[in-house]
This record gives C-alpha cells, structure tokens and sequence, in this order.
C-alpha cells in the first residue's frame, strides 16, 4: 500500500520510522521544500505546492496513493483533502494528535483550523473517502529537554517550548490545575514514538471509525509532577490554578497583548476542562503496540541532564 504523510516535522519522521520499521507499505513524504536528510534515509521525498492554484498538480502527485497521513494544519490541509478526494485517495486522516474533537469548545482558540477539516472530510466520507482521527492526548515529548521543539514537533504552535505547558522540568516548577471538581485535572499521555507505531499498525484496519484513540499513560497532573520530581529528585515550585485564577491569568495576557501568555493559559484551562483525557483508547486492543509508560520515558529523556 503506498502512504504519503504529509509534513516532515519530528511527529510525521516518527509516523514514517514506524511504517518503513514495521510494515511493508511503501511511503512518500509530502515537504514544501526539499529534505536532504530524509531522502539520505531512503525515503521518497515529494516537494509539494498547497497554494489553492496548485491542487491539480497536489492531486496528480497523489496518483496511486491509498492513505493519505497529515501532519499539516490550516489552509494547507484544507487543499490536501480536496487533492486526495480527488485524486481518489481512500483514506485520510488528519493532523489531529490530540484529546477527542467532542471535547474542544464552539469558540476554541486552540483549533488552528481541525474544525474546518474535519467537517471537509465528513463531506467526503458520503463520497467514499474513510477518515480517522488519531487521538494520543498529551504527548510526552512536551516534557523532555527543551519541550516539544527539541524534537521539531509543534513548530508552529507557538507553545511547544519546555515550560509551556505544566513544567518546567529544568527550572523545577510546576502549574497544577483543578477541574470543578475541586481535583487535580487528569490527562491522557503517549510517546511520539508509540503514537507512530499505533498509526503504523492502524493503517491497515480493516475499519477507520471516526477516531482511533491510543494511550500510553493516564494520570492526574498533581501526579505527573510527583513523577518529574522522583526522576529528577528533588521538589518542584508548584502554582494551583482554579477556573478563577485562571480566568484572571488570562484577562491579564490580554491586557499585555501576550499572545503567546494567553496560549498557554488557554491550555491550561483546557486541561482543567478535560480536553486532554479520554475513556476507551480502543487503538490500544486492535494493534500489537506496548506503549511505553511516562515515567520510564521520563527517566530515560533525562538520564544524562
């Protein structure tokens, strides 16, 4: 089966190590710009236009594709899923990769166009074209030496330095907030490693219900901190935040025009929300993946610091 993943960022290099390591299905990486060094891989590297002009020649570059991996957000994907319903691709699924669509709110700051794109490929689902969600909640990596960006993942999401989100592992703090139920959020975890092993074992389902929902850990983020702090032994700084204050955390990134403060809150606050936890991982039963557990990634990202 021929796959394109689209991106070539640290999330889709893992999706992709996990197909070539562990399956025989050929692969294409769609870049907008050439990659030297996965082509030194041995993998086929596709420089890709998404302009709204070039969707004929996106759709001929799809020719013989079966399914189709995003790991691209915004407009951008918008054109792909047009190209690949036309191009007769027979699966898509989207640059997901977090809790359940269901949870996000109406207004979500935090939608960096996953809305628009899903309601493109319901409409093409009565055409024929199979779409599936991947839904990993957290990823690990937002906890290990230098955040998410250490690993090119979350490039363009303006929060994906270590600290941005819960803590700041190398500074020793920590932001821990409630949900209304006066208790510790809870949250929902898996390796950008598990996450392409699980995509890889899924391709080939026989079904792709909506969502495809893998897990590697769960625990409340009170925990997650005791576990940051055995690895690196010693206690954290920690901030509790209530839907109050955090409320008001926000109202004063907004009045500093911190756009960058009020993602994280709003991140924040959707964990409080349970944006980021799920029941039924039902990914988990259907592919022979052992994902591995946060604190024994935990202590292997920081063996060294």
């Amino acid at each position: 089966m021929r796959v394109a993943i689209a991106g070539s960022n640290g999330l889709a290099c893992s999706i992709a190590d996990a197909i070539t390591s562990n399956t025989y299905h050929q692969i294409i990486i769609f870049s907008r710009a050439p990659k030297p060094q996965l082509s030194a891989r041995g993998w086929q590297v596709v420089v890709v236009n998404y302009d709204e002009y070039h969707r004929q020649k996106l759709a001929f570059k799809l020719a013989g594709v079966s399914v189709v991996l995003s790991v691209i957000s915004g407009p951008a994907q918008i054109a792909l899923i047009d190209a690949a319903a036309q191009a007769g691709v027979r699966r898509f699924a989207p640059a997901e990769f977090e809790g359940p669509a269901a949870l996000r709110p109406q207004q979500d700051a935090l939608d960096r166009g996953k809305r628009a794109a899903l309601e493109r490929l319901q409409y093409y689902q009565t055409r024929g074209m199979q779409y599936t969600s991947f839904v990993c909640g957290i990823l690990y990596e937002r906890f290990a030496p230098g955040g998410m960006y250490a690993s090119r993942i979350g490039l363009r999401s303006g929060i994906g330095a270590e600290g941005d989100y819960l803590m700041n592992i190398t500074q020793k703090k920590a932001q821990i907030p409630f949900g209304t139920n006066g208790q510790p959020a809870i949250v929902s975890l898996t390796s950008a490693e598990d996450v392409g092993k699980f995509v890889a074992g899924a391709i080939s389902l026989p079904q792709w219900p909506p969502e495809l929902r893998m897990r590697g850990d769960r625990m409340n983020v009170s925990s997650l901190v005791q576990v940051a702090e055995m690895v690196r032994g010693a206690g954290f700084q920690r901030a509790q935040y209530n839907s109050q204050s955090m409320q008001l955390a926000l109202q004063h990134a907004q009045a500093a025009q911190n756009i960058q403060q009020q993602l994280r809150v709003i991140t924040l606050m959707a964990t409080a929300n349970g944006r980021f936890d799920f029941a039924s991982p039902n990914l988990n039963s259907l592919v022979a993946v052992t994902p591995t557990r946060f604190q024994a990634w935990l202590q292997e990202a920081w063996k060294d610091r």
